[in-house]
């Protein structure tokens, strides 16, 4: 088993692992110079046919689908394609419509889990074309797929997902700039331009790490309460479903990642004083959608300290507007939107970890889960 390298436990590891993991997922497969994404001889589809692409299914479970479900956006955006994200666990039980023309994205950390090699096979038998995200090689998917694109994120021994879950985010829009490539949706200067975003994450992610004495200051203050609230909109929406989903496997504390918007459909009734709420309001300064989302997350939070909440909002590096207005506010560097879901994550997953450190529980072994659901 891989050392702790002097951490008390492998989750905080390998939270700290990110920036090495997005190395190794992302430089090897993209050219500044040249202005590329090279996938070509891990995808093992040829381009004529991915020009002829009419769709696209990313098929999931935990963690694994949350990275699907910002793939989702990162596709729709670079490639232009209607994109369907499905449970694996219920894939097959919905009769999928997919077919020829297509290709299934399967994602699982381990490569064995049993649901999505089910909806795998369930895509081929339909004539899909599959692509396996995996971390590690030779797995079940990665043999029974078209093509495979390993995340390079090294072992990861805690059950709590983390540098696997950015490395899959990472790879999922190294792919889609890839199809962008091929089908010509993506003109060489702005292809250039979203390589050099990339290649900046892992310092930027370094930056991000140094919030862990923030995170844990807000542990201190947060870890009697039994129920949170993790919000965000659009490509931001599964990074709140993965921030809760991470306070839910390691400190067993009840949390629901929702949508903002949606809070007026009903939670809203539950937010006062007992009822933390975690807010994503990031904002890219050069994406009007962006601001658009940013001013209305500014107005929810209005609203929910009107109700007596307490806030804890992630946002942009200089934002004092959003420090002023929430009770706590841990930031992240400025990055364009459809990469920051990357940056987001890393303080929820810190939260997380060092709630239940501070509850004293095992936190790479939490009770009743497994690293590789083999069983469905």
């Amino acid at each position: 088993m891989p050392d702790k390298d002097g951490f008390p436990h492998y989750m905080l590891k390998e939270i700290f692992d990110q920036p090495q993991a997005l190395e190794r997922t992302i430089a090897p497969r993209v050219s500044l110079d040249d202005g590329e994404v090279r996938l070509a001889e891990e995808v093992h589809i040829e381009s004529d046919e991915l020009r002829a692409l009419k769709r696209i299914n990313i098929v999931a479970s935990g963690t694994s689908r949350h990275a699907g479900m910002a793939g989702q956006y990162m596709f729709q955006e670079l490639v232009h394609l209607p994109v369907e994200v499905d449970y694996a666990s219920e894939f097959e039980y919905r009769n999928p419509m997919i077919g020829s023309g297509e290709i299934t994205i399967v994602i699982t950390q381990s490569g064995e889990t049993a649901d999505t090699t089910a909806a795998q096979r369930e895509a081929q038998k339909k004539g899909s074309r599959t692509i396996a995200i995996s971390n590690v090689v030779d797995s079940t998917i990665a043999r029974e797929a078209d093509g495979v694109l390993y995340t390079h994120a090294g072992p990861e021994i805690s059950i709590a997902s983390t540098k696997a879950f950015s490395a899959q985010m990472a790879v999922l829009f190294l792919f889609g700039a890839y199809l962008a490539q091929v089908r010509e949706k993506l003109a060489k200067p702005a292809l250039r331009k979203w390589i050099e975003e990339l290649l900046a994450l892992p310092a930027k992610i370094e930056a991000v790490l140094k919030t862990s004495a923030d995170c844990q200051r807000l542990a201190d203050r947060f870890h009697k309460f039994e129920d949170f609230l993790f919000l965000g909109r659009a490509i931001h929406y599964p990074i709140a479903m993965d921030g809760a989903l991470k306070l839910k496997e390691v400190s067993y504390i009840h949390a629901e990642g929702y949508p903002t918007g949606e809070t007026k459909h009903g939670p809203n009734a539950l937010i006062d004083e007992h009822l933390p709420v975690v807010i994503i309001a990031t904002c890219d300064r050069n994406d009007p959608g962006s601001i658009l989302r940013y001013e209305k997350n500014v107005a929810n939070i209005r609203g929910f300290k009107q109700q007596s909440a307490r806030v804890i909002a992630i946002g942009t590096e200089g934002d004092h507007d959003l420090e002023s207005l929430a009770d706590h506010t841990i930031f992240i560097p400025d990055a364009p939107e459809l990469l920051s879901p990357i940056l987001e994550i890393i303080p929820l997953q810190l939260f997380a970890y060092h709630m239940a450190v501070r509850k004293g529980l095992d936190v790479d072994r939490p009770r009743n889960l497994v690293k590789s659901v083999t069983l469905e």
